[in-house]
């Protein structure tokens, strides 16, 4: 629960450091990059998107407080924080005795990751388990059919 949004304050502290004064307001690439999430998982849920906007936002304005420090200050948080977090995803998934989907689909895991998070603080608060459940189920099964596909079943 904590390694996505950990790597998500990593790769967007640098993106803090290009910013643009529009109309009285910065905006920074990490601004952008978290609209741009927004617009793709809005296409999955509104509410689930909405709550990664503001979750995000929030994350995007911490790396720009960190991102206003020195450069080596900031980059080493940046980098220590990019890298912490991957540590805590693996950690978890050892944990949990499951391969990250990191490993097989970079770019689709870090596409899903953060929304999958907002789902997962979902069913922990025990809001909305029926999408939980079946997105559970659609990963069982994906597995099951790649463990067939690997041993050649």
């Amino acid at each position: 629960m904590v390694g996505i949004p950990t790597i998500m304050l990593g790769a967007f502290i640098p993106l803090t450091w290009i910013s643009q004064d529009i109309g009285g307001v910065e905006i920074n690439l990490a601004h952008l990059t978290v609209l741009g999430f927004f617009a793709f998982y809005l296409t999955l849920d509104l509410l689930f998107a909405a709550v990664f906007l503001v979750v995000a936002m929030l994350i995007a304005e911490l790396a720009g407080v960190i991102g206003e420090q020195p450069l080596a200050t900031s980059g080493t948080i940046a980098a220590l924080a990019f890298s912490g977090g991957y540590a805590a995803q693996f950690i978890g998934h050892a944990v949990e005795k499951s391969m990250p989907v990191l490993v097989k689909h970079p770019i689709q895991a870090n596409l899903a990751a953060p929304f999958f998070t907002v789902v997962e603080l979902f069913k922990i608060v025990g809001l909305r388990d029926e999408l939980f459940n079946a997105v559970q189920e659609q990963i069982a099964a994906r597995r099951e059919n790649e463990a067939a596909d690997t041993t050649g079943a």
